[in-house]
């Protein structure tokens, strides 16, 4: 069979699976898989049926991250790994994550069936806990491996049921008190790759199927609350009025304006609560949720402190009060420039333009970049819709990311 007949076979068999893992839900007619679940142990113990298929050996670490191993051709050898995650946001899409996973393995599955072993160990992880969504924190799995410690007050968090994330992962079949003994060392790895869609439209815009990622934006989340006056909407003339709505609404618009301003930055204020919130009442309070990201944190930073001294003016201007309750910024993370290289050269050799573009969203591999050499080859979505169950991608640009895998791979191998 040709490279191309078999990269068109793996694809097809990719999909398929993603629509069989679709179906290992918590929720009848809809896709929500969180972590430590009965569901998401189903999806983990399928997909260790497939990597055994596959050639590998297969474990789950203390977290609950699944870890399939296809051995090198001698002892001692360094390993590349690939890796991307399972679980699920609630009523989700079945290629965020998954995707990533099964491309993964179908590079494995090329080498065990050409009969190759490589002068580097292959290791394939379904990381625990990606979305965050159970327990409200995020990454958890790589987190683990990447030898960041998970404190007392992580693991006593609680889901909606009073379940502790502690005890989620003793019911998972992990152990809390061996997280440290999951920790990847530095020396042992060549270093990590994921796939995973787009989830937004670049590569659509621009008819390509596969895009480099630069880094993972830094980002920054606070609640702003302006404080004004309520009163009467039929008595209080309008220059007298302090209302916090018009404050709110004015520091939207700023937002927008400082985003569309700055090449890179997005900005977004998706929530907004009015208080008293009644047709015939002057707003009295208002408060909203801000969250920038930019590749780049000293232009981000900047960002955040311009649009908290165009807040403050407003409120002045207005006389209300403001409150700005911000939380620690994340810091961007830029994917690892001879990895990045690398992946765009293999996407050259199997036949595309490769785009290079940043990430708005957390993956994996920005918590990965701590202990390794990371990199990201992201696959076009359909609108680049996410975290929904429109999700979709074509099965000729599946073929195209693990052909370009492939070559990566191949060319690492021959270094």
């Amino acid at each position: 069979m040709s490279d191309m007949g078999l990269h068109n076979e793996l694809a097809a068999t990719v999909m398929a699976r993603c629509d069989l893992l679709a179906m290992l839900s918590e929720e009848e007619g809809r896709l929500t898989r969180r972590s430590f679940t009965p569901a998401l142990r189903r999806a983990n113990d399928q997909v260790a049926i497939w990597m055994r298929a596959a050639g590998m050996d297969v474990r789950e670490d203390a977290i609950g991250s699944l870890v399939g191993h296809y051995p090198a051709d001698r002892s001692g050898a360094s390993t590349l790994l690939l890796g991307s995650h399972l679980d699920s946001v609630r009523d989700a899409g079945r290629y965020d994550g998954p995707l990533g996973v099964l491309v993964g393995l179908a590079a494995v599955e090329r080498l065990h069936h050409a009969g190759s072993r490589l002068p580097f160990a292959v290791d394939l992880a379904a990381f625990a806990d990606e979305e965050g969504v159970r327990f409200g924190a995020a990454c958890l799995g790589s987190a683990v491996a990447a030898g960041r410690p998970l404190d007392p007050a992580l693991l006593a968090l609680q889901d909606a049921d009073g379940i502790t994330l502690d005890e989620a992962i003793r019911a998972f079949g992990g152990n809390p008190a061996l997280l440290a003994a999951a920790a990847r060392r530095p020396t042992d790895l060549l270093g990590y790759v994921e796939v995973h869609i787009e989830q937004g439209p670049l590569l659509e815009a621009q008819g390509q199927p596969l895009g480099v990622v630069t880094a993972i934006q830094g980002a920054t989340r606070a609640t702003l609350r302006f404080e004004g006056t309520a009163g009467h909407a039929g008595t209080v003339p309008m220059e007298l009025r302090r209302d916090a709505l018009c404050a709110a609404a004015e520091l939207v618009l700023a937002v927008e304006a400082v985003a569309r301003a700055t090449p890179g930055l997005v900005a977004t204020v998706g929530q907004l609560s009015v208080h008293p919130g009644a047709s015939n009442v002057i707003p009295g309070a208002a408060s909203l949720s801000l969250d920038l990201r930019h590749p780049d944190d000293t232009t981000h930073l900047a960002a955040v402190a311009a649009l908290r001294v165009r807040a403050e003016q407003i409120a002045a201007g207005r006389a209300v009060g403001l409150t700005w309750d911000q939380r620690p910024s994340g810091a961007a993370v830029p994917m690892a420039p001879a990895l990045r290289e690398r992946l765009a050269r293999a996407v050259v050799a199997a036949g595309h333009t490769p785009v290079e573009l940043s990430s708005g969203a957390g993956h994996d591999a920005g918590v990965m970049a701590r202990v390794t050499d990371s990199a990201m080859l992201f696959v076009r979505c359909a609108g680049g819709v996410s975290h929904n169950p429109a999700e979709a991608v074509d099965v000729a640009d599946v073929a195209a990311a693990i052909a370009a895998l492939g070559h990566f791979i191949d060319v690492l191998a021959a270094a």
